[in-house]
């Protein structure tokens, strides 16, 4: 079977990333559609020697399509998504707006992919910090049962889209040309500095973000006991996010034991060598589909614990390659359909 697939936020750098794994993992689509505001409509995008159009995104559009992959902000989701189901075509949402939706399934398709047999015509992908941290933490998890964990990401500015990467460029062109460096997207200088924000702060001291890998983390893996705090930080990375992560787990734990678990992991390489110098980096990692886990040691606080590094493209694993990777996990279980 073969489906209308249409992409919303196509101008996007997710977007970008949709199309070009659709094309390249051969998804079966018999068309695919590319959408965005109304001031993109009309702009072409090339692949190759093939050519797209790009619409306006307009809710009657969504009749045409069988499924939509959807990257743009959670207003329009919110808005939007029902309007697709009940027009028949399933979405798979990049967007924060319908995650902790307790009838939407939030997928990782390496470790829950059995949640969408329940879904409604909405899925979720997960933030994209939640998904790279969890790529590191599962296989220790199914190995030894994670109770608590501390985790700091290194976000790199991939994660505010487009905006971000080109602030940080301009922001060192401006510096090595001795110019003036203006923040626009962030609350501060980005070029050679980090910050501990990423997203807006609660009452509570945490931001959203922070907020995120806990309560997505529980739902992914279905551990409602999980205890996670996190600081995320904003670093003068292009591409990729870094997350180190101090876990506590109920049972003993084994280094053995635990870099096999990662080695048989899918979507996971474990790069662990730092008597060599080998361990993941975002520089080793931007442009690829698999994660990287490394820096494997006994935790020197927990006593179960396991100290670990990993690395992760955000426009891939943390976003356009989770959601093309549930539209497959759809087709393979003939799921491309909104229940009736």
């Amino acid at each position: 079977m073969a489906y209308r697939v249409g992409i919303f936020g196509a101008t996007g750098a997710v977007g970008q990333e949709l199309l070009r794994l659709l094309i390249e993992r051969n998804f079966p689509a018999t068309s695919i559609r590319l959408f965005a505001s109304a001031r993109s409509a009309g702009k072409t995008v090339a692949i190759g020697d093939k050519t797209w159009t790009i619409e306006e995104a307009t809710e009657d559009r969504f009749g045409e399509l069988d499924l939509a992959l959807v990257s743009v902000s959670g207003g329009f989701s919110t808005e939007m998504a029902p309007k697709a189901v009940a027009q028949g075509c399933v979405v798979i949402d990049n967007s924060s707006a319908w995650r902790m939706d307790p009838n939407v399934p939030l997928v990782v398709p390496e470790i829950n992919a059995s949640a969408l047999v329940e879904h409604q015509g909405i899925i979720a992908n997960p933030n994209c910090s939640t998904a790279i941290t969890l790529m590191g933490l599962y296989p220790l998890h199914q190995a030894f049962g994670v109770k608590r964990m501390t985790v700091a990401t290194y976000q790199a500015v991939s994660g505010s889209g487009v905006k971000g990467m080109e602030e940080l460029e301009s922001q060192v062109r401006a510096w090595a040309a001795d110019e003036p460096i203006i923040a626009k997207t962030y609350p501060h200088q980005i070029a050679f500095n980090v910050f501990p924000h990423v997203d807006v702060f609660y009452e509570d001291g945490y931001t959203k973000e922070e907020h995120k890998l806990l309560n997505e983390s529980r739902k992914i893996m279905g551990h409602g006991s999980l205890a996670v705090s996190t600081t995320c930080v904003r670093i003068p990375v292009m591409r990729a996010h870094s997350v180190a992560v101090n876990a506590e787990f109920e049972r003993p734990v084994d280094l053995g034991i635990a870099r096999e678990a990662i080695k048989a992991f899918p979507g996971v390489q474990l790069v662990d060598n730092p008597s060599a110098n080998g361990y993941p980096m975002p520089l080793s990692c931007a442009g690829k589909n698999d994660c990287e886990v490394g820096r494997l040691r006994k935790d020197m606080a927990f006593e179960n614990g396991i100290a670990f590094w990993v690395v992760g493209d955000q426009i891939l694993k943390g976003a356009a390659l989770n959601a093309v990777q549930i539209a497959e996990a759809l087709h393979e279980a003939d799921l491309v359909r909104v229940p009736v």
